[in-house]
């Protein structure tokens, strides 16, 4: 039973409502804004419930120092991935109301074994173990704050680690495994417009480093990473501006690539 009373579920509505119709807000009201990383993802844990689908995966920000520095943070945030927000290669996104506008390359992975929370922290070998596949992606982030850069962790993970839309690419080769992610180049690009460069170390060391904080931080709150969740893991270049009009391409080499493009205004 849902108690819609509760501070976590009415600071999760005003943000949802924003987020469905395209609004922010300066912050939430001051008895309701969270004080803490915890109250955060307690709020936060609330979008599953105002969606109609299960559960797609998690998300994962500010996975660099630069992404950190601009937003204002000092470690990464969980962000949950929800099912109707999620695009295949082949559809035509609005940019819409969205005010950050701007298109980020991932690594995305499919999770075949579930993670349970517990008591002690999981290794790299571990995680990447559980993890059935890897997937090119490209995320277009957004904010309900008006100025996210300023709000602080707990709010921003109130406001799902700024999660928006995610499209999600086919299986990579399976020689992924025995490739070492963090040296592998990647470069997302506009077509007629700019390339930004960047590498799989970008993102926490690298993508199974970002799994594997990914796996801890939902362990020590209580929550397990799920078989069949998909986890993206962080931006591995500059996010790149996009406006109406855009098609974006993301090259990730022999491991593939991906694309996107925006209706024209």
């Amino acid at each position: 039973m849902i108690d819609k009373t509760s501070k976590p579920f009415q600071a999760a509505q005003i943000i949802w409502n924003c987020w469905i119709n395209g609004e922010t807000i300066k912050s939430l009201p001051d008895t309701l804004r969270p004080k803490t990383r915890e109250q955060g993802y307690a709020i936060q844990a609330h979008f599953e419930q105002f969606s109609k689908y299960p559960l797609f995966g998690w998300k994962i920000a500010a996975t660099s120092s630069s992404g950190q520095n601009h937003i204002r943070v000092s470690s990464p945030m969980a962000g949950r991935l929800l099912q109707e927000r999620v695009f295949q290669p082949s559809a035509e996104l609005e940019i819409g109301a969205n005010r950050m506008a701007v298109a980020e390359p991932e690594f995305a992975f499919r999770m075949c074994k579930t993670l349970e929370h517990r008591d002690h922290p999981y290794g790299q070998e571990e995680v990447i173990s559980a993890a059935s596949t890897l997937h090119p992606a490209i995320e277009i982030p957004d904010s309900r704050f008006q100025d996210f850069t300023d709000v602080g962790e707990p709010n921003l993970i109130a406001d799902n680690a700024c999660a928006h839309e995610i499209i999600i690419g086919p299986p990579m080769p399976d020689c992924w495994r025995t490739m070492d992610l963090r040296e592998h180049s990647v470069k997302i690009s506009v077509l007629h417009g700019p390339t930004h460069h960047g590498q799989g170390s970008d993102v926490l060391g690298g993508p199974g480093d970002a799994l594997t904080w990914l796996a801890n931080e939902l362990s020590k709150n209580g929550l397990s990473l799920n078989a069949g969740s998909t986890v993206t893991t962080g931006t591995c270049a500059q996010p790149i501006p996009i406006k109406s009009g855009d098609i974006v391409r993301a090259d990730y080499g022999v491991l593939g690539e991906l694309s996107v493009g925006f209706a024209g205004q």
